[in-house]
């Protein structure tokens, strides 16, 4: 697909936020070294770490010219992905996650769609796994190329975003569309997805592949399994801030906005559910905040109806009677 020079190539700049990462780093920025795309500078944004992360930022850098470092005090995953935006020279922008990798030619496709498409924005999909020996099996694996799938803004945030497709990962961004935008500070969980809203407010054309380019570190110790603490509560505030710019851009997706921002709060309970009696009380504050909210978004006309079987089960019960529900929840995960 290369068939230019090098150096007529538009420069990638990718950019590695990273925290606590001295197992993993050196892997995934390997991963993206490996790239058949060459013309890359690479962003590593080592944010506070406590580990011996910042040693291994430095010896990378000795190791790879194309290297930039950022040194930050802890400030948040937002924060990271804004100094190496602030910092980025490339005319084409990606995102990778420090303990996650990338496929030989991932770059190299991505950068071909945006060509051949004229898109603001290329993604592909992704590859779950959790162990050396599954990561080499996928990288020996063959998967075919297929033709993009080409949307508007507006119908990628109905048929992608709203469809679960939410992550800024796995993605190619043209930075004449990022511009000035950034990732809003201070929240940790569904950020991704409010950065993705408001560029498509922005986005002529939007593609995706059925290529499985990334690869997804199953971390036990992520975000979203790790028990609860009031950060959680970030993926109810992205949903509620993302409701008003998306229905900015279509207006007719309150009700499916709303369900998804109804299974968010759902999801929320049941983090504070597995939590021990004692510490459930302590956060008592945290289950009304839901079942305030819950109760105030089953009111908008179809939300509800919008939910499997289960989600309407769970909402009812918790709005009904959550003490109830959350030791009952409690109690039949911690059963066996």
């Amino acid at each position: 697909m290369l068939a230019e020079p090098k150096e007529n190539l538009p420069l990638i700049s990718v950019i590695v936020p990273v925290y606590n990462g001295e197992s993993y780093l050196r892997s995934c920025i390997e991963s993206i070294e490996n790239q058949t795309y060459q013309k890359l500078e690479i962003i590593i944004i080592n944010d506070g770490s406590t580990d011996s992360t910042g040693k291994v930022c430095v010896e990378l850098k000795e190791n790879y010219e194309n290297i930039r470092i950022i040194t930050m005090e802890d400030e948040g995953v937002s924060a990271a992905r804004n100094a190496g935006l602030d910092l980025a020279k490339g005319a084409l922008i990606t995102f990778v996650d420090a303990d996650d990798r990338l496929r030989p030619r991932t770059l190299e496709i991505l950068s071909d769609v945006l060509r051949k498409t004229g898109s603001d924005m290329a993604g592909c999909s992704f590859h779950a796994w959790s162990t050396e020996e599954e990561w080499e099996a996928f990288l020996t694996e063959r998967f075919r190329i297929g033709e993009p799938v080409t949307y508007t803004g507006a119908q990628y945030l109905r048929e992608e975003l709203l469809q679960g497709n939410s992550r800024c990962w796995s993605k190619l961004y043209r930075r004449s569309l990022i511009g000035k935008l950034r990732f809003q500070r201070g929240l940790s969980i569904g950020e991704d997805m409010l950065f993705l809203t408001e560029l498509l407010g922005y986005a002529r054309k939007v593609s995706e592949i059925d290529y499985p380019g990334y690869g997804y570190y199953q971390n036990a110790k992520g975000a979203m399994n790790r028990p609860f603490t009031p950060s959680y509560m970030d993926q109810i505030t992205c949903w509620e801030l993302a409701r008003d710019r998306i229905l900015a851009i279509d207006s007719t997706l309150e009700a499916k906005v709303t369900s998804i921002l109804i299974m968010g709060i759902m999801l929320t309970v049941g983090k504070l559910a597995m939590l021990p009696a004692a510490d459930r009380r302590k956060n008592a504050q945290y289950i009304q905040i839901c079942r305030d909210k819950l109760k105030q978004e089953l009111q908008v006309s179809g939300a509800y109806e919008l939910l499997s079987g289960g989600y309407r089960l769970k909402a009812k019960l918790f709005a009904a009677a959550p003490g109830l529900y959350l030791h009952g929840y409690h109690f039949r995960k911690y059963k066996g």
